[in-house]
């Protein structure tokens, strides 16, 4: 028993990226697969993942909108019915844990403890014969936390699959290579029978990765290959299930929306889950009544448009519409509300963390009503929580993306300017962090270990939008357009502040990061000293 308690001990010691599990709360809303949608894509997986003799990883890869997120979830939680399910990983840009690498094998090897018992002996060694572990590279984490506690368990006569979504959200490519050469290593196993399941946008950096694997090592499937026909109906499918529960809900004649709406909306949405996801949304949660929004839907493009002007252009009139209220605002009132919206969805956009709407307003010094005003009106396209505790997030990456892009969104008042939104953050976070002051947990002594400080006290002293100014002031700064006035509140700061800033990392566990900011901070200062 006391083996087994240590076991767990050094197991809860692995870090975990939150929100990167298929039953997450962060996933609890998001969409699976309808019974009767993507039914022969489905079958072809899960004979993959039930064939011995299959490859060792499948690679799902598709355009933005094609619906792979939907389908990784749909897969995961199938899998997990079956026992079957070894471990997933969602990765989310823009959501701190879920947009890099550095928490993910430790996140692998937390859940393979869980799913598969026999590891448990052999990855509590690993944590006990090397401390550091938890700081090293991504090749170490593998052999010593995933492969080699593999390679050393009894032979199983299980295959399990591990899940991971969204591989092209994790922000470093060099990276992402790095993680398909690592886990090629899983199809030599002959032990316990591990197979990898991905998605990800067929970006080049990819597809260069997988390139490199061997050819007994992966088969693929392009998403947007299947055959319109296919997709259409499917998207029909949707439709005609997702859109009837309104009509009963606000009393609406029958038929409603109509077969013939449906086909409209089919050729609108041009293969694009996404967009048919959207528009339902729109429908469902807009300010008018559902006739009134499909209205504006079928009003918003023209049949003759490609799949991504058609998304453009649903986003578009969902702003003008939702944002603005379709021209019944006068001139100033629109200003205003498009000032409010860049400034709140675009920090949303850029930020490398989310956050509760309260402490978004807190970061971004502005009354709370006003970030609850923009974001009420857009829950076709974010998650907004009732809860107030819990953060919001964009729900899919298109609406980002268009947001950014200066040819898809034409109009300035909904146009986020990336480097302009990082400059605003950066100055945001230094107000906050410049309020910082010696022993802020009024702690009782020197040589207080932070595991013996309450959380609820760490949280009480250094609040949510405090802790993200500490961790993420330096990003900001970077990815800004910085003038020499923004050097000057920076050496001012460090002459300040420094220290302060330093404990206050220290207390929210983020030193190692701090110390690669002061690494990389030092070498730009020293560069700007013959710029300024």
């Amino acid at each position: 028993m006391r083996i087994q308690a240590l076991q767990r001990t050094n197991i809860a010691k692995l870090p975990r990226a939150e929100g990167a599990a298929h039953n997450d709360w962060l996933h609890q809303h998001e969409d699976h697969c309808l019974r009767d949608t993507r039914v022969e894509l489905r079958k072809q997986i899960m004979d993959w993942c039930e064939d011995p003799d299959s490859k060792c990883i499948f690679w799902l890869n598709g355009m933005a909108g094609t619906g792979k997120s939907t389908i990784s979830r749909t897969i995961a939680w199938e899998l997990a019915g079956k026992k079957r399910l070894a471990a997933s990983f969602f990765f989310t840009r823009g959501k701190k844990d879920l947009s890099h690498s550095r928490m993910f094998f430790t996140s692998i090897a937390a859940q393979l403890a869980y799913s598969l018992p026999v590891l448990r002996a052999s990855i509590s060694d690993a944590i006990d014969n090397n401390a550091d572990i938890f700081q090293q590279g991504l090749r170490e984490q593998w052999n010593q936390l995933i492969l080699d506690p593999l390679k050393n368990a009894p032979t199983q006569s299980i295959q399990l699959v591990i899940v991971i979504d969204a591989l092209d959200e994790c922000d470093n490519m060099q990276d992402i290579q790095l993680i398909l050469q690592l886990i090629e290593e899983a199809k030599d196993l002959d032990t316990v029978r591990i197979k990898i399941f991905f998605t990800s946008r067929p970006e080049i950096p990819i597809f260069d990765g997988f390139r490199q694997l061997s050819g007994e090592a992966y088969q693929d499937f392009i998403l947007h290959n299947i055959p319109l026909d296919t997709v259409n109906e499917d998207i029909a499918t949707f439709f005609r299930q997702k859109l009837p529960p309104l009509k009963a809900k606000h009393g609406l004649g029958t038929p409603w929306p109509g077969e013939q709406i449906i086909e409209q909306l089919v050729e609108r949405a041009a293969g694009q889950f996404i967009y048919a996801a959207t528009t339902v949304r729109f429908i469902r949660d807009g300010i008018d009544g559902p006739e009134e929004q499909l209205s504006l839907i079928l009003n918003a493009t023209k049949s003759s448009l490609s799949a991504t002007e058609h998304l453009d252009g649903i986003y578009t009139t969902l702003l003008q519409h939702s944002v603005l209220g379709n021209g019944k605002r006068g001139y100033q009132e629109c200003e205003e509300l498009a000032q409010g919206f860049r400034q709140v969805v675009g920090s949303i956009v850029v930020m490398f963390d989310t956050m509760p709407a309260r402490n978004l307003a807190q970061l971004l010094e502005i009354p709370f009503k006003m970030v609850t005003r923009t974001l009420d009106s857009l829950r076709s396209v974010l998650h907004v929580p009732e809860n107030g505790r819990q953060t919001v997030r964009s729900l899919h990456l298109p609406f980002r993306d268009f947001l950014q892009d200066p040819q898809r969104c034409s109009n300035p008042r909904f146009r986020i300017d990336e480097k302009e939104r990082h400059t605003s953050l950066f100055r945001k976070c230094m107000v906050h962090i410049s309020q910082l002051q010696e022993n802020m947990c009024d702690l009782w002594g020197p040589g207080v270990l932070i595991t013996e400080i309450p959380v609820d006290k760490v949280l009480k002293c250094i609040p949510p939008h405090v802790q993200y100014a500490c961790r993420y002031w330096f990003d900001h700064w970077r990815l800004g357009n910085p003038v020499e006035e923004d050097i000057k509140i920076i050496r001012q700061f460090l002459a300040q502040h420094f220290l302060h800033w330093l404990e206050g990392l220290s207390l929210i566990g983020e030193v190692s990061n701090g110390v690669h900011m002061i690494i990389a901070l030092e070498e730009i200062l020293s560069v700007s000293c013959n710029t300024y």
